[in-house]
């Protein structure tokens, strides 16, 4: 039975037979303040090219009260297995559903919310992948485009958006009738709807004879924070810029942007009404990286209103062709755009987008970017570090290869062939190859179709007066993963070299070098008979996709003057080769935070700063020799306060950096310093100890012990809204107790009460670094428990559970063992495998990792 699922086959058979044309929504959202189910009634006209042929249409609902086909009232048996069969098809044909489509709090389908400020009830869609058919019936796949008109009957009162602007409603009592223009040709999940009270800020934006209307929503209890002046700059901003590279006018009516409670991923295309998770509408200081990331975030999903929602990939397989050129083109457009506030954004690509990837790239479910996608579940576990990050990084390196310049020139071609089509890569990399007339396919097989990563490494040898007499790129290509399919290649790539020198004590550029490297060795005879430089930097300017080694004497002063670097990218570089040094067991836990502990005072991009507390934490908690472990997190506590005590008054820095000593404070002193700042009888001079920032304080005096019930229970009354509740939920769980423990792991697992927000918060308290020997009991209950998760929660819910309860701080063979064993016994289908086998190899690098911190740590002692 397929259940949700579609597979490939079944697609392509139904595309061949089917052309859709439109489709009549009618939702009856009158019991949204109930909750429950609502009416859905569809009315969708296409044609089919076999007479007489069966097929069906999707949907995923309680209960159906009609079905008619061409004037036929069909059994509703015809229901069954979230499919509606549709025999003995005409020519041309119309079917009329109506059905009970149910409210979710999983933030799939029609997302039902309930604010706590003001008990006002906020509903939203989401249907990327496959989630239309929560809410009316569909063909729910890329290439069945149709025009879609929505008729939406909700309370009085409320506003309602969709794709097509939203109309004067009709009617009187207690609701309200919206009839919305017929949209474009779409593909099911980029339409929307989104209903409720919320209050919109609007704008327009003018370019010559075009105006575009503009629209920024939120909830009312967040509209004080709301900063839609800001959204609104960047916009336009992405407006000019897209236009003028494209060459292509905006393609929908307006563009209305929804910040929306208790949403999956950061944001969705919807065309012409994009949702955004509404935790971007700060409502504590924040530092600017938020900022810049939440403007990266706005510029991609602006970027998909072309590359495809105007023209969509034919098939999930091309799924990385939406996201890694939205993902490249977010950056591209905030490094050149007039006015930008980021032009460093290709710095944090390389410290952040780049690093998601390699570590995805050395999974055993690593895969081509080019993926192949058999069915809905394959997909839908594919939104990952590959199919955003790395296409982007390829993409980068192919407006390299083929310059800018040609590569928009291609854009160009390829939006105006396909436009409101569908597409499959040959079609653009048609248009690249003809407007670069450079031939594509080997570059093509290189990059899009092999997996893996390659590592470059210089080697140099001097002569005796200290001068370059051979510069080698060596080139490897490390085994993939066991488990993982096809084989490790060596590719071509276009690397810059960088060589740098000390100056008044800051690290200064003296000469670049760029050249192709291809095979395993590569000759650089420009460098023979040279001064040998401070640092060789290879992939300068980060044009490759390509894990970086630095030779000896190179590594040697960037551990002394990393932060002395006098541009951001080539620092953000070497913290990425270091930190990708460290989960490869190449450079030692404790060397890393050597490394930390030494460059960040001197480190000022403050994305970079983020990042490196992060995996400085990771690095302690996962990766260092549990024999020193404790000896590492006092020194990084020590340093964080140090760092908060010096950082420039009310500074992005003092911000991050009280944050991490949060994370990490341990001795009586600094949870006093904790402590003292939540109650207000400590203060730091510049340092907003605000909503967001408690809550944070809160949470490790929890996880410590030094908070208890009726602490969490004061603080949520100050801040009881949704977002409070969250955090409180993530407190309770963090309480180090038996029963706090049991509670929590009963709530997510054994009950599906939980809203996706809450649950997902609830996890992130459960699991502790500081808390493994109470945590260990629960390796094996979730062994026992993840196939039912898998089989009965719906995917978002099920993939927070396997992901975030699998027993990752178990780090011992053990947790290997019992991992195997339940691969071997439970036959998972293959999502879940991927799921868990992701896990199982952060063990199995863990465990690697902390043998080099102990072998590193003995060498220090002489053993």
């Amino acid at each position: 039975m397929p259940g949700t699922n579609l597979t490939r086959e079944e697609a392509r058979t139904r595309a061949d037979l089917l052309h859709v044309d439109a489709y009549d929504i009618e939702l009856d959202l009158s019991s949204a303040r109930e909750g429950g189910t609502f009416r859905s009634t569809t009315v969708v006209r296409f044609t089919a090219t076999t007479p007489g042929a069966a097929t069906f249409i999707d949907l995923v609902a309680p209960s159906v009260e009609e079905i008619t086909l061409n004037g036929e009232r069909l059994d509703e048996a015809n229901f069954a297995d979230s499919r509606i069969a549709l025999p003995n098809l005409a020519a041309e044909n119309e079917l009329k559903v109506v059905a009970n489509c149910a409210y979710t709090n999983t933030g799939e389908g029609l997302h039902r919310f309930v604010d706590p400020v003001d008990g006002e009830t906020y509903l939203y869609t989401q249907f990327e992948v496959p989630d239309a058919r929560r809410v009316f019936a569909s063909f729910e796949q890329p290439d069945l485009k149709a025009s879609f008109a929505f008729t939406v009957t909700a309370p009085e009162g409320w506003v309602v958006v969709s794709n097509s602007p939203t109309p004067t409603p009709a009617g009187d009592g207690p609701t309200r009738t919206w009839t919305f223009e017929p949209t474009g040709r779409i593909s099911t999940y980029i339409t929307a709807l989104i209903a409720g009270p919320y209050v919109g800020v609007f704008d327009a934006y003018e370019n010559g004879d075009q105006k575009v209307p503009l629209g920024v929503y939120c909830r009312p209890s967040l509209r004080e924070f709301l900063d839609a002046d800001a959204v609104f700059e960047v916009t336009k901003q992405g407006f000019d810029y897209f236009q003028e590279k494209f060459d292509y006018r905006y393609p929908f009516a307006k563009y209305d942007q929804l910040f929306v409670p208790e949403f999956n991923a950061g944001a969705m295309e919807n065309a012409g009404a994009v949702t955004l998770r509404d935790q971007y509408v700060f409502r504590s200081k924040v530092t600017d990286a938020a900022y810049e990331a939440r403007a990266a975030t706005i510029l991609h999903e602006l970027a998909h209103m072309w590359f495809g929602d105007l023209v969509t990939m034919e098939w999930w397989n091309d799924l990385w062709l939406n996201e890694s050129f939205a993902t490249y083109a977010e950056a591209v457009c905030q490094a050149e755009a007039p006015g930008s506030r980021w032009p460093h954004s290709w710095t944090t690509f390389a410290n952040q987008m780049k690093t998601w990837a390699y570590r995805q790239d050395q999974l055993p479910s690593t895969h081509p970017i080019m993926a192949d996608i058999n069915d809905l579940e394959d997909v839908q576990v594919n939104f990952d570090g590959i199919t955003y990050a790395k296409g982007a990084s390829v993409l980068k390196q192919l407006v390299a290869y083929v310059g800018q310049d040609a590569f928009f020139e291609g854009v160009r071609a390829y939006f105006k062939r396909h436009a409101w089509g569908n597409t499959r890569l040959s079609d653009l990399l048609g248009a690249l190859e003809e407007a670069s007339g450079r031939d594509l396919k080997a570059w093509s097989k290189a990059w899009l179709e092999t997996a893996g990563i390659n590592v470059l490494r210089p080697a140099i040898t001097l002569n005796t007066d200290g001068e370059i007499e051979s510069f080698t790129v060596l080139q490897e290509a490390p085994a993939l993963p066991a488990g993982a399919k096809g084989e490790a290649v060596l590719r071509p790539h276009r690397i810059a070299i960088g060589l740098y020198e000390l100056a008044d004590g800051a690290l200064v550029r003296t000469d670049r070098i760029e050249l192709d490297v291809d095979g395993p060795r590569t000759e650089v005879p420009q460098l023979v008979g040279r001064h040998r430089p401070a640092v060789v930097l290879l992939n300068d300017d980060d044009l490759s996709y390509a894990k970086v080694r630095l030779d000896e004497d190179s590594l040697a002063v960037v551990a002394d003057h990393l932060g002395d670097f006098t541009d951001s990218l080539p620092r953000a570089l070497c913290w990425a080769s270091a930190w990708d040094m460290a989960r490869d067991g190449e450079m030692a836990a404790r060397d890393y935070l050597a490394l930390a502990v030494s460059g960040l005072g001197r480190e000022s991009d403050i994305g970079v700063v983020q990042s490196v507390h992060r995996q400085v934490k990771t690095a302690l908690d996962a990766y260092a020799d549990p024999a020193w472990r404790e000896q590492g997190l006092t020194r990084w506590a020590e340093t964080a306060e140090a760092q908060l005590r010096a950082a420039e008054p009310g500074s992005d820095h003092q911000l991050a950096w009280a944050r991490t000593l949060a994370a990490v404070a341990r001795t009586e002193e600094q949870l006093g310093l904790l402590a003292g700042l939540l109650d207000g009888s400590v203060e730091l001079k510049g340092l907003a100890v605000d909503t967001e920032l408690r809550w944070t304080l809160l949470g490790r005096l929890a996880a410590t012990g030094r908070a208890d019930e009726a602490a969490i229970a004061a603080e949520l009354e100050r801040d009881n809204t949704a977002a409070g509740q969250e955090h409180a939920a993530t407190c309770r769980a963090a309480l180090p107790t038996a029963e706090a423990k049991a509670e929590a792991w009963a709530s997510v697992v054994e009950s599906d009460k939980l809203t996706n927000y809450v649950q997902e918060a609830v996890i992130a308290g459960f699991q502790q670094a500081d808390q493994r020997e109470l945590l260990a009991p629960y390796a094996a209950k979730y062994f026992a428990a993840v196939k039912g998760v898998w089989e009965t929660r719906s995917h978002e819910i099920s993939q927070q559970i396997i992901v975030g309860l699998y027993p990752s701080l178990q780090v011992e063979q053990a947790t290997l063992d019992a991992t195997d064993a339940w691969l071997a016994a439970a036959e998972p289908a293959p999502a879940l495998r991927r799921q868990v086998i992701e896990a199982r190899a952060g063990v199995e690098r863990a465990l690697k990792a902390q043998a080099a911190d102990r072998a590193a740590g003995a060498r220090a002692l002489g053993h």
